[in-house]
């Protein structure tokens, strides 16, 4: 049997408020504790956004009373917040700052509303940015500029990979992290990934090239942190003429990179720093006592979404065959998770930013 820490997953999206059909603190959290992971931080992309007090609020308090494990939320920047989104820096899991795809109150057309944000989030408080390609160069500009960390998520391409390897070279203040459906999936996996249904396909990055993704492992050292934007969507949604983009992951992470490490494209000292020593390290997280999580390393299975948590139902990993299921997980001494059952009770989470977990 192997021991881990309890794992971090610093990039998912929990669909509450506004479209709990698809998740809620309580589906997520459930999904969290069954892929092995004691800590999630919320993306403010909800409906309403979360990038106020007001909503920030909506969004803990449904923490609160539903969340089985560990969680943060953080708030986003938005066009016109750049100075009073400050005031909820002590509460938040970090700043998201949207700079591609995304609509609404969040939307950062042009980079003079980036100014703001970067001058005045605090620079021990973890900035994070959805930026892809040219409008990357420029975030890790403005880092440069700023002298101030910033976290790029989800790098999906031989060029983002290379510009931030030139940058920490260079000593500006970049992390990063690369989600597991960027490390084993290509754009040449749509057809497999859709059973004719294209929509099954469509993610923020986008699937890349088999170069892209070979980019990505070759520069394994360059990547800080695995995460999963879990992102669900119903199976109707997918299918539908217009689906959204998103995968969800929390559930499928962990056996995947298991299998990889058991394959030798990466090293077990690889998935902990980068699932729980560096993300804890970059989002400036608090310890877990007494928590771990034990897997069963030689078991093999296909992977299910029929036997998952995440209420959305499916996985562009159906029927893929792993090595190394979750057996158990034990949170503050706890066993939370066990046998294919999640035993925390709604609200046994904590919000790791407020001293004995209260909203």
């Amino acid at each position: 049997m192997l021991k881990l820490p309890g794992l971090i997953d610093p990039h998912v999206h929990l669909r509450e408020p506004g479209a709990i059909h698809k998740e809620d603190f309580d589906s997520g959290t459930s999904a969290a504790l069954a892929g092995g992971f004691t800590v999630v931080l919320a993306m403010p992309n909800t409906k309403p956004p979360i990038f106020d007090s007001e909503t920030l609020k909506i969004a803990l308090d449904a923490a609160h009373k539903k969340a089985r494990c560990d969680y943060g939320q953080y708030v986003g920047a938005g066009p016109d917040n750049g100075k009073t989104v400050v005031s909820l820096a002590g509460s938040a899991a970090g700043l998201k700052m949207y700079l591609d795809s995304t609509f609404g109150e969040l939307r950062l057309d042009d980079m003079t509303l980036w100014h703001p944000h970067f001058q005045n989030w605090p620079k021990d408080m973890p900035l994070v940015v959805h930026s892809e390609s040219r409008t990357m160069a420029a975030a890790i500009l403005f880092a440069s500029l700023y002298d101030r960390p910033v976290h790029i998520a989800h790098i999906s391409l031989k060029e983002e990979v290379l510009l931030i390897k030139a940058a920490k070279e260079k000593g500006i203040r970049v992390t990063c992290e690369v989600c597991p459906h960027h490390l084993f999936l290509s754009k040449d996996d749509i057809p497999a990934i859709s059973h004719a249904h294209p929509g099954r396909g469509e993610v923020r990055p986008r699937l890349a090239t088999k170069e892209d993704v070979e980019s990505l492992w070759q520069n394994m050292d360059v990547i800080d942190c695995f995460a999963t934007d879990h992102a669900p969507h119903t199976i109707e949604e997918k299918d539908s003429v217009n689906p959204p983009p998103g995968f969800p992951g929390l559930e499928t992470a962990l056996p995947l990179l298991l299998t990889a490490a058991d394959g030798g494209r990466l090293t077990m000292d690889d998935l902990i720093a980068k699932m729980y020593t560096n993300p804890k390290k970059i989002f400036n997280l608090p310890e877990q006592p007494e928590t771990w999580v034990e897997v069963d390393d030689n078991e093999t299975y296909e992977i299910k979404a029929a036997e998952g948590f995440t209420r959305c139902g499916w996985t562009p990993f159906e029927g893929w065959k792993v090595k190394g299921r979750v057996q158990k997980v034990v949170l503050r001494g706890k066993t939370v998770f066990e046998d294919g059952k999640v035993l925390a009770s709604p609200g046994f989470g904590k919000n790791i930013r407020r001293p004995g977990g209260k909203s």
